[in-house]
This record gives structure tokens, C-alpha cells and sequence, in this order.
């Protein structure tokens, strides 16, 4: 079992900068894949950035690609999302996601642990 914590959301301008992080409990953070989603209209979830075991392997959706970095510190049991560059439409709930199954995912379905969520909005 693990629990995901959120924090680091808050209000900037577009343009802006803004790192959320999530941290993990558990001994074996470092076999879980992580990832971040957020709503979309007409989604449940809409993947946004992914990143494997040992965060050699990094996956992005399209709308992010270039202004956002994932990053995992294994040893602090943490995972990061750098945004660069946010936009209005960047504004929502992130959520956090783990999975000891996969090395990656990019899909909701493949994630068994999420967190609660961060707010992040970007203010036109």
C-alpha cells in the first residue's frame, strides 16, 4: 500500500512557473512508476507526464511537452512536476498516480495509487 500527498499548487500567471510535488510512503518508492494527470472535459483523468522506476524513462503528453519536466528523488521518496510556461488552460486539479506493476504508464486504468490532488491555477 501507498499513500500519495500532494502539495505545491497554487495561483500564478500565465507565463509563470510552478513545481507540485508528491510524496510517497512506503520502503519500495523506487519500483513504482509514477505519474501526474489531471481533468480534462470529457476525460476522467487526462495523462500529463510519466516517468519510470529509475526516472530514465520520461513520457509527456502532447499540450506539455517542452514546458514540463517529471523528476523523481528516490531517495526522498518524491516526485516532481516542473511547469514551465503555464497557460490559462493548464488550470486544474493534478494528481499524483503510483503503480508497482508497470514502468511506465500514460493511461489512468494502469495506476492503482493516486493521491488527493494539487490546484493549480493560471490566471490569464
Amino acid at each position: 500500500q501507498v499513500q500519495l500527498v500532494e502539495s505545491g499548487g497554487g495561483l500564478v500567471q500565465a507565463g509563470g512557473s510552478l513545481r507540485i510535488s508528491c510524496a510517497a510512503s512506503g520502503r519500495t518508492f523506487s519500483r513504482y512508476a509514477m505519474g501526474w494527470f489531471r481533468p480534462a472535459p470529457g476525460k476522467e483523468r487526462e495523462f500529463v507526464a510519466a516517468i519510470s522506476w529509475s526516472g530514465g524513462s520520461t513520457y509527456y503528453a502532447d499540450s506539455v511537452k517542452g514546458r514540463f519536466t517529471i523528476s523523481r528523488d528516490n531517495a526522498e521518496n518524491t516526485v516532481y512536476l516542473q511547469m514551465n510556461g503555464l497557460k490559462p488552460e493548464d488550470t486544474a486539479v493534478y494528481y499524483c498516480a503510483s503503480d508497482p506493476r508497470i514502468v511506465a504508464g500514460t493511461k489512468g486504468y494502469e495506476y492503482a495509487y493516486w493521491g488527493q490532488g494539487t490546484q493549480v491555477t493560471v490566471s490569464s
